[in-house]
């Protein structure tokens, strides 16, 4: 399985993105993503990791493994999605979250998603029920033995997209939108 990140506005102390299943030459939209913002220099709990691609493993012993083997039971929960082999961090997740608050460089998913130029620290709604639906598939690959990788590119920032691994510039990407107008009608 082939999961990609485009990273499309990093804006005061957050990182607002996608995520697709990019398997069999398909791009499936997944959820809306948040994550800490850019930095040159890591700053512990503060900072994005690098774009790149990286394996995702199941991981399951540590404090967040048992907090969601608790909360959603071991039928549910396999392991945390572990995003591996990122230079300068360790124990990198696939997660439940809101805000930036809520990552120390891990990836948040939500079906909902507001603009974080707005809201500085960022926000993703629905959470829990995005990653109910997302985690099943990702996890029963690995648990059949197969292999899962990330790959994160950044379409925010510099347009520099020399350094961006697997980046296709022309590429049109249909994004599922949801919008509030309010009427008001003159009598």
């Amino acid at each position: 399985m082939k999961l990609e990140v485009l990273r499309i506005s990093s804006e005061g102390t957050s990182t607002n993105g996608i995520l697709f299943d990019v398997s069999n030459n398909q791009r499936k939209f997944l959820s809306y993503t948040l994550e800490d913002e850019y930095r040159d220099d890591k700053v512990m709990s503060k900072t994005r990791i690098p774009a790149g691609t990286y394996d995702i493993t199941l991981r399951k012993e540590g404090g967040m493994y048992q907090s969601y083997t608790e909360r959603f039971g071991s039928d549910f929960n396999k392991g945390m999605l572990w995003v591996r082999n990122v230079y300068n961090f360790e124990y990198i997740y696939i997660h439940i979250g809101n805000t930036a608050e809520d990552t120390s460089g891990c990836l948040l998913v939500g079906d909902t998603q507001n603009n974080n130029q707005i809201m500085e620290n960022g926000f993703i709604g629905s959470s829990t029920n995005n990653y109910k639906r997302i985690y099943p598939p990702i996890a029963q690959v690995l648990e059949d033995g197969g292999d899962v990788e990330i790959t994160y590119i950044d379409y925010d920032g510099d347009m520099e997209y020399s350094s961006t691994p697997n980046v296709v510039v022309d590429q049109t990407i249909t994004v599922p939108v949801e919008i509030t107008v309010q009427v008001k009608s003159l009598q």
